[in-house]
């Protein structure tokens, strides 16, 4: 197969999403360096990942309706591509891509495209079930004759970030960040809880630190968060940007959060990550490099809520049910922290 000129990836959120998409980017990048890789990112996403040497962004503005897809028709006037890798099969993106020409259009298989997928597609990724997020975005290389066999992030982070970063945690104390809130608000978990494993945390000398970004859903849950809490954390809620998250990553040896990007995040820098997963299936859409720290009662509620097995049901179902994470109760995340500080000789 001939190295394609051109190929242009659409994948425009969300936040965990992009960052699953990026080792792709690196695959292509090492096999054919003189591909010019184009990338269809949403407002939010391009913040975290449009440094990204050699490829070329278009942004998108979901929020623009029919005239942010327009906009991006026009940035790609007069363009035409050997391949679109059409990344995400919501109906929006469907009607996206018929502003992208490309020859081919490789899309997902028949089992996981929806909302007209089909129709704005001539390839499809191979067919196959129980794969991680990541490796499922991989294989868009596949089509084309190539096949992801590392995975490598190195997400830019600017200096200012990280200068940023170590005024916030300055020192060698080891830092437990909390990240409470997904946009999908049934994956929370309750304040409550949260603020019992901080405690723990500090009462163990670590310094614990609540993070989230600037959205009135995440200051509701910070400010309920920090007034159940004994010890005091430090608020940054709302003060940090994506790059500056990140920059706290690299020096907070461990995460707390439910399945979100920040957890995503997490992963791409090495930060270990105590995942609180019920809602949704940690092998599917968890951290992808290191799961052990993740509390996983997936299974629990699979049976619960729907009453057969996780291995019953479609890979990949959400089982966002209210009191879905009350299953995941404030010992076993106790147990996880105490077992992952233990593993990286913080205990």
């Amino acid at each position: 197969m001939p190295t394609p000129a051109s190929i242009c990836l659409l994948r425009t959120s969300a936040i965990g999403d992009v960052t699953h998409v990026v080792p792709l980017v690196r695959t292509l990048q090492a096999a054919w360096p003189q591909t010019r890789l184009t990338w269809i990112v949403g407002k939010l996403e391009r913040k975290l990942v449009g440094d990204l040497p050699e490829v070329n962004f278009v942004t998108f503005d979901k929020g623009a309706g029919f005239a942010g897809m327009r906009a991006v028709g026009d940035a790609l006037k007069g363009q035409r591509f050997d391949a679109l890798l059409q990344m995400q099969v919501a109906l929006r993106s469907n009607l996206l891509s018929l502003f992208i020409k490309a020859d081919q259009r490789i899309g997902y298989d028949k089992a996981r495209a929806k909302d007209g997928h089909r129709l704005v597609v001539n390839q499809r990724i191979p067919a196959r079930t129980g794969e991680h997020v990541l490796d499922a975005m991989g294989s868009f290389c596949e089509p084309l004759g190539l096949k992801q066999t590392q995975v490598r992030w190195d997400i830019p982070i600017p200096d200012e970030a990280h200068a940023w970063a170590a005024e916030q945690l300055p020192g060698e104390q080891p830092t437990l960040l909390v990240s409470p809130t997904s946009s999908h608000v049934l994956r929370n978990w309750r304040p409550e809880r949260y603020a019992a494993v901080m405690d723990h945390a500090a009462t163990r000398g670590w310094r614990v630190v609540l993070v989230g970004g600037p959205s009135e859903l995440e200051r509701r849950l910070a400010d309920a968060v920090i007034a159940a809490c004994r010890h005091a954390p430090l608020d940054l809620t709302g003060k940090d940007t994506l790059k500056k998250m990140m920059a706290m990553l690299v020096r907070a040896p461990m995460l707390l959060t439910p399945d979100s990007g920040p957890m995503h995040m997490a992963n791409t820098v090495g930060c270990k990550v105590l995942g609180l997963h019920a809602a949704s299936n940690p092998n599917r859409s968890g951290p992808y490099s290191d799961r052990r720290w993740c509390v996983d009662k997936y299974d629990e509620a699979s049976l619960k809520y729907l009453g057969k097995p996780a291995s019953e049901i479609p890979w990949g179902s959400k089982i966002e049910r209210p009191g879905v994470m009350d299953l995941i109760p404030v010992d076993e995340v106790i147990d996880r922290f105490e077992a992952c500080a233990a593993h990286l000789g913080l205990a």
